[in-house]
């Protein structure tokens, strides 16, 4: 496979002169976006809203800027996500919608609808093949996400407590996952019912087809049939008091692996675009109720049509970074028993693991880990 193109410009502006979503327009343009048919056509841009509490994440000026290149193109965007699968701001599409608009992403502000594609409860997806999948057969991806015509990905590439660091592959793989979809790449097991949370109110049990919940008359509490889950997630959105709960068991190689498959579910056989801004490098997922000193400083925005090679240029951009002072990052690298991997990322989080995700990735057929990068010079 011949080296994907990865475009790249840096933060830095002039006085007087065009602002940042301005540069990104320009970035993306020069990167070829323009190549992309989208004229009349239906344009999924999947991001990360934040978790309320959480100010890490993209502005939604951003967001704004890839939206309004897509309809000078012709095209109908929309931003969106999915569901997840932990209690917090954004386990179901009322939450979700509410979350979003808090932190700023209303039609006004980005310029076009904001959907979320898994459904009001995380269950509306839909069974997309895995083209040479070894861990998933098929991936289950938010419907309205599968629906477009055009997919592309905007991340804030960041660490992350499991997989290294949050990059495009991690954004569009576990981002695009239905509730059941993230079940499947976090979990070896099932859900359990917390009895202290449990209101009895049943109606996690309507959801299930499959005698997976059961109903203690006496205690007034459900309960979780092991033998007869299938692990659909479907009663993880029925449950409006967190009483559902998942054990995350999956190993980290696991999780990654799964994660480039489900992403190459998402991207394969239509046409996708990828961005990546590198900056407010939090330590840990945007998912998090807050976010910590970044660990490194702002690098730069990326875009590329190889979801793999971006993420190898943002972490190659990242390897010969220097820690910022008084990071988790820096602070790690201070004690007196440190072992240094020579990654900020393990070094942040000794924990986590990366590579496996871009080596599976470039197994199977995502995208290519070589990559020419193409410095774009504004002024």
């Amino acid at each position: 496979m011949e080296k994907a193109k990865v475009y790249f410009t840096d933060f830095h502006t002039v006085a007087y002169g065009d602002g940042l979503p301005a540069k990104l327009k320009k970035l993306i343009k020069a990167a070829g976006i323009g190549q992309i048919d989208m004229d009349g056509k239906f344009v999924a841009i999947k991001m990360h809203f934040g978790e309320l509490g959480n100010v890490g994440y993209l502005r939604p000026n951003y967001a704004k800027a890839v939206a309004d290149v897509v309809k000078e193109l012709g095209g109908q965007p929309f931003l969106t996500d999915c569901n997840t699968l932990y209690p917090g701001s954004r386990k179901n599409a009322l939450e979700h919608l509410r979350c979003a608009w808090e932190n700023g992403f209303t039609p006004l502000t980005v310029g076009c609808p904001v959907l979320i594609g898994d459904g009001l409860k995380g269950t509306d997806d839909i069974a997309v093949p895995v083209v040479g999948g070894e861990y998933v057969k098929e991936a289950r991806i938010g419907h309205a996400i599968m629906d477009a015509d055009v997919f592309i990905s905007l991340t804030h590439f960041k660490g992350h407590e499991v997989a290294g660091f949050g990059g495009a592959i991690k954004n569009i793989g576990m981002g695009c996952g239905s509730r059941a979809g993230k079940l499947e790449q976090h979990c070896n097991g099932k859900p359990h019912v917390e009895t202290k949370l449990c209101r009895g109110c049943r109606r996690c049990q309507r959801e299930c087809a499959n005698g997976g919940l059961e109903f203690d008359s006496e205690s007034k509490k459900m309960h979780l049939n092991q033998d007869n889950c299938v692990g659909c997630g479907r009663c993880l959105g029925a449950c409006n008091f967190d009483a559902i709960v998942v054990d995350y068991s999956a190993a980290s190689k696991l999780l990654n692996c799964r994660m480039a498959e489900y992403a190459k579910a998402v991207v394969f056989d239509r046409p996708n675009f990828h961005i990546s801004l590198v900056m407010d490098v939090s330590p840990n997922c945007d998912c998090h109720g807050e976010n910590d000193v970044p660990i490194l400083p702002n690098i730069g925005m990326f875009a590329s049509f190889d979801p793999l090679a971006l993420d190898q240029a943002c972490v190659d951009a990242c390897l010969s970074a220097t820690p910022i002072s008084g990071s988790q990052l820096a602070n790690n690298m201070a004690k007196p028993d440190f072992v240094d991997h020579h990654d900020p990322f393990t070094n942040s989080t000794p924990e986590s693991e990366w590579r496996s995700c871009l080596e599976h990735a470039e197994k199977i057929g995502l995208g290519t880990k070589e990559y020419e990068l193409i410095v774009v010079k504004m002024f």
